[in-house]
């Protein structure tokens, strides 16, 4: 029998429901957002079900936290597992107002996560509280949603992809808002998704599902790496970065990644402000020796841990960098051409430069604020 581990979420289902197979086995830490990844139809939603005990698939396993909700001899109904199931399209009653579709969900519960004046301030839905559902947007539906969840004092949030039914201007209302939530609140989420520029902004683990099967599962950046997303065109790894300090003479900011700096343009942010990069395959390129003159800022020793084929012209290069004591890993992708002049192969010693690393987090939250002046 499987014991559950205290600080992880541990996964793994392996059968069909409904004609849809399903082969899922996974553990990541019970803190952050974990997204699920995967096209349409490979069975993310099947394993969201099963997660919440909506959907039963026998001689499963599934644990939170050291809490076992289902394992041979154990299965928990949806109601006993604290989980809170947000969906593609949720459903309120049209009559009641915000206020009162909110009080609702909290008289359920004594508050041990966040009160009612908590999921208020945290979504910003002071100015809807006397509105009808009815009434709102899609982006203020999904806040709704998610604050009556919140009231619920879930220990684990699941989100099937909440953004999916949202246009572009709706998704950039409402994602603020769950990069709020998983900054200020101890509670860990899944997050269901199809589109990898949602899951690169603010997932901290990843999980990819190809035809009802789980292919990796690890931090971010990491599976980032894998084949099977190094391959893609739009190949990129996303890293975590401390604001350091900034050079008010060219307008950069020094940014800290473990034993490496780097400097990118933008306004003065708040020192020791956290700050997600996202540097594409195509703007890494490779240099045997140290550039002892060139317009490329950051430069930074690494080692080929793999290359990978992209096509007739073309491949890919996963770097280990060499001053990062936590062993970031970049992608490369160069000519065929360059990888034979330069006669490159795994496990060389190489200069990484990057050419453009592009921030994926509110940016405006992390700004200096001028001092109050009494």
């Amino acid at each position: 029998m499987r014991e559950a581990k205290t600080g992880y979420i541990e996964i793994a289902f392996n059968g069909s429901l409904a004609n849809i197979p399903l082969d899922a086995q996974f553990s990541v830490p019970a803190k952050g957002v974990t997204a699920i990844f995967g096209p349409p139809g490979c069975g993310k939603t099947t394993l969201a079900r099963c997660i919440a005990g909506v959907q039963r698939l026998p001689n499963g396993f599934c644990a939170v936290d050291g809490e076992i909700w289902q394992d041979e001899t154990t299965f928990r109904p949806p109601h006993l597992r604290h989980v809170a199931y947000v969906f593609q399209l949720p459903t309120h009653f049209s009559h009641w107002s915000v206020r009162r579709t909110l009080l609702y969900n909290a008289s359920k519960s004594t508050p041990t996560l966040i009160d009612f004046d908590g999921v208020v301030e945290l979504l910003a839905l002071a100015p809807l509280l006397e509105r009808s559902p009815s009434h709102l947007s899609a982006a203020e539906r999904q806040r709704l949603a998610l604050g009556s969840a919140l009231l619920g004092q879930p220990r684990l949030l699941l989100l099937d992809d909440p953004l999916i039914v949202l246009d572009r201007s709706a998704k950039c209302e409402i994602l603020p808002f769950l990069e709020r939530l998983r900054e200020t609140l101890p509670l860990p989420m899944i997050y269901i998704s199809h589109d990898i520029a949602d899951v690169e902004r603010f997932a901290d683990h990843l999980v990819m599902m190809k035809d009802g099967v789980v292919t990796a599962a690890g931090p971010l950046n990491v599976v980032q790496s894998d084949p099977a997303l190094a391959r893609r065109g739009e190949a990129a790894v996303c890293l975590d970065t401390v604001v350091g300090g900034y050079d008010g003479r060219y307008g950069l900011i020094m940014l800290r990644l473990k034993g490496a700096r780097l400097l990118i343009p933008g306004v003065p942010l708040r020192p020791g402000a956290q700050l997600r990069l996202r540097i594409a395959a195509g703007d890494v390129s490779i240099a045997c020796e140290r550039p002892r003159a060139s317009s490329i800022l950051n430069v930074f020793p690494a080692r080929i841990k793999a290359s990978l084929p992209f096509d007739e012209a073309e491949v890919t290069l996963v770097l280990t960098v060499e001053t990062d004591r936590s062993g970031a890993q970049l992608l490369a992708r160069i000519t065929r051409r360059s990888f034979d002049a330069l006669r490159l192969s795994n496990g060389v010693d190489v200069f990484a430069e990057v050419a453009r690393a592009v921030p994926l987090a509110a940016v405006e939250r992390c700004l200096q604020r001028p001092p109050r002046t009494a």
